[in-house]
């Protein structure tokens, strides 16, 4: 008797519009968390030498689990496969995850639509860091390592946008824009006068197509630390989900909610300047991914973070892993640079948002 009368209320439960949409946002995650590893495959199959989708994850799996599958690969397949490509589209997920998370958190700490780590300056100013190690050498920025002086760049590129948008306490899009596209430029060229003033043309060749954004010199060695990072960051962001939407809402209602406005914003600038950091001294600067996937992934799920950052980090994997495979095929045996592909999508999109009325209001910030 009590069976059956609970049965009735548990279906009705289980048809609520709030069951209703977790089941959606269930199937979306899984959806793609799918898609991502799809697209791993994918990249893992794809290149100059062919190896057949199921050939190559069998190669993965004998490298994970020595003898479970027969050997039907030659010594090279297994290079390229193992060495090579695996590592690559790996980082493609890490690059592409976190450049989106980050700029989801950007366009909520400065509730900007148009907010971007490249759009900001802020990747030029970790590709200044950067090349300043790798031309100059470690000894340069006080012997700080590559991540490191990526991180201090970004750092300063954000502080400096930060201070010089706002104007009496307010910041308007149009300012905040200006600011960052001026400090890329500056960015862009000090690194580049580095790079002129470099002995070897080859050398600097080869890091000038990286700061445009490559993957090509992805190895294992380079994985732990952006894994981690974006781990630990992600976890954080996660764990403030309230927060983020508080300041989304307007700092007035942030601080009427409790939330310690100052001390949020602080600790966003440094997480995403150590993202962004970390992110470019492996991959270069990347255009346009921050700004598409968060769009994207609010247009499925809505506005609370809860729901936009695990989204968006997957959208963002699959996005970059589809994007560097495109790279590496369209203009075969010769790669693009990958913000030469994000480009095509990314330029489009900001002139959409450009246009709407939305953009040109004024925003209040601390």
């Amino acid at each position: 008797m009590t069976g059956d009368t609970l049965a009735p209320a548990a279906r009705f439960a289980r048809t609520t519009p709030s069951g209703r949409r977790r089941r959606r946002y269930i199937l979306l995650v899984a959806a793609l968390a799918v898609a991502a590893v799809a697209s791993t495959w994918l990249a893992v199959s794809i290149g100059a030498v062919h190896v057949a989708l199921p050939q190559a994850w069998a190669i993965v799996a004998d490298h994970l689990a020595p003898g479970v599958v027969a050997r039907t690969w030659t010594p090279v397949q297994e290079q390229i496969v193992w060495e090579y490509r695996l590592p690559r589209a790996l980082l493609a997920l890490l690059v592409g995850a976190g450049l989106s998370v980050v700029g989801a958190v950007l366009q909520a700490l400065v509730r900007n639509p148009l907010a971007d780590p490249f759009l900001l300056g802020i990747s030029s100013g970790a590709s200044c860091g950067a090349v300043l190690v790798l031309v100059l050498g470690y000894s340069t920025l006080g012997g700080l390592s590559l991540s490191g002086a990526a991180f201090a760049g970004s750092l300063l590129a954000l502080g400096l946008v930060y201070v010089l948008a706002q104007r009496a306490g307010r910041i308007t899009p149009s300012r905040l824009v200006l600011a960052g596209v001026a400090l890329a430029y500056l960015f862009q060229s000090l690194y580049s006068f580095v790079l002129q003033q470099a002995q070897s043309g080859r050398a600097a060749q080869q890091v000038l197509f990286w700061l445009m954004g490559s993957l090509g010199g992805a190895r294992w060695e380079m994985l732990p630390l952006p894994s981690a990072v974006l781990a630990a960051g992600l976890v954080y962001l996660l764990l403030q989900h309230r927060q983020l939407n508080a300041l989304t809402a307007g700092e007035e209602t942030a601080v009427s909610l409790g939330v310690n406005v100052h001390r949020l914003r602080l600790t966003l600038f440094v997480l995403t300047s150590l993202l962004v950091g970390v992110l470019v001294a492996t991959s270069g600067a990347i255009a346009f991914v921050g700004l598409i996937v968060p769009h994207a992934a609010r247009l499925l799920v809505g506005a609370d973070h809860r729901r936009v950052l695990p989204v968006t980090a997957l959208l963002g994997a699959a996005f970059l892993q589809l994007v560097d495979v495109a790279a590496r095929t369209v203009n075969a045996p010769q790669e693009l640079a990958l913000s030469i592909v994000t480009a095509l999508f990314g330029v489009p999109f900001f002139l959409w948002l450009l246009r709407r009325r939305s953009v040109d209001r004024a925003v209040t910030v601390g």
